[in-house]
């Protein structure tokens, strides 16, 4: 009996892992132009910035909400992911500002996800809900290990920063001037114990 033929190879087929690697970068890519230019920004500048044509875009990501809601997501899960612990030489209150000004560069994806989902308000509430479900436990063990630390007032709940910073934030949708990394800079010497020992203060 004659041996059975293998079958032949498979091609034109990506591995699992390339395929979700080029949607991370797309991602990423399009975090940065959102931060940068809002979630109306042209695709064509999110297709730039990864250095892939249009159609690439809209194969993973058929409108604008799909793209906007992933972004959100993309974000949501590297903030959650922080696990607060500060890198060598970095001091607790500096891991506690480099992480507010991530999560400001987030509340822009957030601020244009109610528009993207304007015909699904249960489904905005269902990810604003678990945004504050997932980040305020992170930013709480940041704050209490940069008291710990005797950087910062111990006596600031995480919820209060929270909304604190989504309110410094509002501006940037009617101002274009405005400066909200500045005022959350300010925000964050307010909150320190010694303001001539936190670094970064003032920066643009």
């Amino acid at each position: 009996m004659p041996p059975t033929p293998e079958p032949p190879p498979r091609v034109g087929r990506r591995p699992r892992s390339d395929a979700q690697r080029n949607q991370r970068t797309l991602l990423e890519a399009a975090s940065v132009v959102f931060v940068r230019s809002g979630v109306d920004a042209p695709v064509r500048d999110i297709a730039a910035e990864a250095g892939v044509g249009m159609g690439t875009v809209y194969r993973h990501f058929p409108t604008r909400a799909d793209l906007v809601v992933a972004v959100f997501r993309h974000q949501l899960d590297a903030l959650a992911g922080d696990t607060a612990v500060a890198e060598p030489g970095v001091t607790p209150y500096e891991a506690l500002r480099r992480w507010v000004l991530r999560f400001v560069d987030f509340l822009v994806t957030k601020h244009g996800l109610a528009e993207a989902l304007r015909s699904d308000q249960a489904g905005f509430e269902s990810l604003h809900a678990e945004f504050v479900e997932r980040l305020l436990p992170v930013l709480d063990q940041l704050l209490k290990a940069s008291a710990a630390a005797g950087q910062t007032h111990s006596d600031t709940r995480a919820y209060d920063l929270m909304l604190a910073i989504g309110n410094l934030c509002i501006g940037v949708e009617t101002f274009p001037d405005y400066r909200a990394r500045h005022m959350i800079d300010v925000l964050l010497s307010g909150l320190a114990r010694n303001n001539e020992e936190t670094p970064g203060s003032g920066d643009q």
